[in-house]
């Protein structure tokens, strides 16, 4: 029988701000320890998995990484969270830590409530919540990287519109946070690293640290181990939504997954995809391509029209070699268009 709570880190953050890579550099430093990775997704996607997996480290074995794909994890708790927690638990061995990669678009405060649900209450904890903020982004007045599809006003604007959802998500995210991560600090200077942190500020509960990241590198023991118990602690992380009783409304999203054939040019494809995301709707696109004649998988992601891309892993030798994107974006989106305009 498990006499420790096994710890639980909630990661939360907007599309693109860095979370899927904090987590594969956290899995890769965890030392041998057994981690289990929940992934919430909009829609039935799959992707973030796959990229997981792509770190080739133990910790990223399958059976470790459980993916809910029905929405934001804090509208689907009863349905979902709990009885997934509740699988972990089961598991012979236990995981000896647990890491959730909320949706971009999730309240933390009421996924750190459900850990008091009586089936979970006395086997798990909530060992810290971390949000992962796109430096770049905040610094220009926008949550995340697609001021577009987004509409955020800048943090600096006293007279900003707090009834917005996404700010009140954002500003939700930082005053439950006990770790922030501040995200893509190689492409501040000092001075505007300085502005960002002093922007953050505002938001944050007194004693909550900032720690400065490029491309999401922080090792597990700065991220494991806070021993917060988060869920003992409500009243000192104020939300939007307490009135609310954990509901919230969403902006409407859509997604898809397009399938192409092999890119034998990424620079090519890189050009059509800027060009349609600037056409479109769209916050996110992420997934693999095949490059002929390459051994590796190359991974893309895009965020409003920054695309980064990097071979990954070797394609397996039982692996179908195909080339999978995933486009995120408002509702509804144009996929006829967009499918023509990347298969070009």
């Amino acid at each position: 029988m498990q006499s420790r709570k096994i710890p639980t880190t909630v990661i939360s953050g907007f599309l693109g701000a860095g979370k899927t890579s904090l987590i594969r550099h956290v899995l890769a430093t965890a030392n041998g320890r057994r981690v289990a990775l929940i992934i919430n997704e909009f829609g039935d996607l799959g992707v973030d998995e796959s990229l997981l997996r792509g770190c080739g480290d133990e910790a990223c074995a399958d059976g470790e990484i459980i993916e809910l794909a029905n929405g934001c994890i804090c509208c689907t708790v009863a349905d979902d969270f709990v009885p997934t927690i509740e699988a972990l638990l089961a598991r012979d061995p236990a995981p000896e830590h647990i890491v959730i990669e909320t949706s971009g678009l999730a309240l933390p405060k009421p996924l750190v409530a459900a850990f008091n649900w009586p089936e979970i209450r006395n086997r798990v904890t909530v060992d810290g919540v971390v949000a992962v903020v796109d430096g770049p982004a905040l610094l220009d007045g926008r949550f995340a990287a697609d001021p577009a599809a987004l509409q955020a006003q800048r943090e600096a604007d006293e007279a900003l519109d707090h009834e917005s959802p996404l700010e009140e998500v954002f500003e939700d995210q930082l005053s439950c946070a006990d770790l922030v991560v501040l995200n893509k600090v190689d492409q501040l200077d000092d001075a505007a690293c300085a502005q960002t942190r002093s922007l953050l500020a505002r938001e944050l509960r007194p004693g909550v640290k900032v720690v400065e990241a490029e491309q999401a590198r922080i090792d597990a023991d700065i991220l494991l181990g806070l021993a917060a118990a988060a869920e003992d602690d409500l009243a000192a992380r104020p939300s939007h939504h307490d009135e609310f009783e954990g509901e919230h409304d969403h902006d409407e999203f859509d997604s898809f997954i397009l399938e192409l054939g092999p890119i034998a040019e990424p620079e090519a494809l890189e050009a059509r995809l800027i060009a349609t995301i600037e056409r479109h709707d769209i916050l996110r696109i992420k997934g693999f391509v095949d490059v002929p004649g390459k051994r590796r998988r190359h991974v893309i992601q895009a965020v409003g029209t920054r695309v980064a891309r990097h071979f990954d892993r070797d394609w397996g030798t039982d692996e179908a070699r195909q080339s999978r994107l995933v486009v995120i974006g408002l509702s509804p989106l144009d996929r006829d268009a967009i499918s023509v305009a990347l298969s070009a």
